[in-house]
């Protein structure tokens, strides 16, 4: 049997981020509303592309696809700020934080990694590219009442920190399902020049 990956493409945090990350949803939690899922904070990342399971030999053209975009890219600084939510504060659907910076670098390259990729027969991202850290996604039984209560709760939430990383690199990720929640490991990193 052929063994599948699943994973996806993305830009990791510095350590320093995540503890704020964690701060943020602390805070959250402590409105004590039910319905959400948390994402472990220590494992938040920027996603460009989410590829889903893949065969091990793809793994090397991905890296490729990846290197070929990243040639164009020189290193460049995000910023983190902002509490938001998709769809909107009355549906809440997932709560994230936003990311500001050089984001037109950050929307360059997650083009050149989509259009690199559709070669390999990836389909394009049909979505705009929203830069983004998901801190909780809804459960699937949560109430309207429920979705509703976090649309509030994140309106009077302050993120008053602002924090800017440099990113030099991209990363090929691994995810695996547990009962605990994915488990990400790193399994092809390309330098930006």
């Amino acid at each position: 049997m052929i063994e599948q990956i699943r994973s996806f493409i993305a830009i990791e945090l510095p350590d320093e981020l995540k503890a704020e990350l964690a701060r943020l949803q602390d805070k959250l939690k402590s409105g004590r509303i039910s319905g959400a899922k948390w994402v472990d904070p220590y494992s938040i990342h920027l996603t460009l592309k989410f590829l889903g399971n893949i065969v091990e030999e793809t793994v090397g053209k991905v890296t490729e696809a990846m290197e070929a975009a990243a040639e164009g890219a020189s290193p460049f600084s995000l910023e983190v700020k902002e509490l938001g939510v998709f769809p909107n504060l009355n549906r809440v659907q997932v709560v994230w934080v936003g990311v500001v910076g050089e984001v037109d670098k950050l929307a360059k390259l997650q083009q050149s990694i989509d259009s690199n990729l559709t070669s390999l027969g990836f389909a394009p991202e049909s979505r705009p590219f929203t830069p983004h850290l998901t801190l909780a996604r809804m459960r699937n039984e949560a109430s309207l009442t429920e979705r509703q209560k976090w649309g509030q709760l994140v309106a009077k939430t302050s993120f008053e920190t602002s924090y800017t990383f440099e990113v030099n690199s991209v990363n090929l990720m691994r995810s695996q399902l547990t009962p605990q929640g994915a488990i990400y490991s790193r399994i092809g990193s390309v330098a930006l020049k």
